[in-house]
């Protein structure tokens, strides 16, 4: 699946999983731009149906009710939701 690379400051290997018409996934997106934090994204809804099956499953690994926003930490850690007192710890803000 093709993710979007946005720049910033590399803290850690984050990946952002979302859905174009969440408003908790917007949130997310602009607490990170406004922190000026690099991560991977993807809008799960936009995927091809292949590709969001596989998008699916790889959530499921972090977040097995497979809600938005899940922002994928370090490749093992999730947090789910719009939590910005986690996301700012996180990220050293």
């Amino acid at each position: 699946m093709e993710m979007t690379h946005i720049e910033g400051r590399s803290v850690r290997p984050l990946v952002l999983y979302t859905l174009s018409t969440c408003i908790w996934c917007k949130k997310t997106k602009e607490l990170l731009r406004e922190l000026n934090v690099a991560y991977d994204h993807v809008e799960v809804d936009l995927l091809e149906p292949g590709e969001k099956d596989k998008a699916f499953e790889e959530i499921k690994k972090f977040n097995p009710n497979c809600s938005f926003p899940s922002l994928v930490v370090d490749g093992k850690d999730c947090i789910v939701g719009f939590d910005e007192k986690r996301i700012r710890e996180t990220v050293g803000a």
